[in-house]
């Protein structure tokens, strides 16, 4: 995430769609696992929630996100998503807040709508051809007449 972007209070997310930070709550908690002197004393993790039905995105991309089957969407359309790869809480925002403008871009890009092809005329006669040949060549592994 660049500063100047986020600066301006928007995330930016795509050309046209972009999340005012005020929709966002951004809380910092203590990092798991192995962290050296200060992992007792310094909250480096961020905890990051989002309300999808609060939001102001557009109709569409929030019915598309509420539909994902992702795990950070809880069933009231909260997305949580906690970053700690990082050691400092500024990184560790800027990862949270990447993943959060991911996920919406995801959800934002239309899906195209597959058109019904039908198979040509000639394809479906080789395909029939081939099973003809098929079945002859299988038909000859029979047993041998000796009379």
């Amino acid at each position: 995430m660049s500063e100047d972007a986020l600066s301006s209070g928007l995330l930016p997310v795509t050309a046209g769609i972009a999340v005012p930070l005020a929709e966002i709550e951004i809380g910092a908690v203590r990092s798991q696992g192995a962290g050296g002197q200060n992992v007792n004393k310094v909250s480096t993790a961020v905890h990051l929630r989002f309300s999808v039905p609060n939001s102001s995105l557009p109709d569409k991309v929030k019915q598309r996100l509420l539909a994902l089957a992702d795990r950070r969407i809880s069933r009231d359309g909260v997305i949580v998503i906690k970053a700690q790869t990082e050691r400092s809480l500024e990184r560790n925002r800027a990862v949270a807040l990447g993943r959060l403008a991911e996920l919406i871009a995801g959800a934002s890009h239309i899906p195209k709508s597959r058109k019904p092809t039908r198979p040509t005329r000639a394809s479906q006669r080789r395909r029939v051809d081939e099973k003809v040949k098929r079945g002859r060549i299988k038909g000859l592994r029979g047993r041998v007449d000796s009379s």
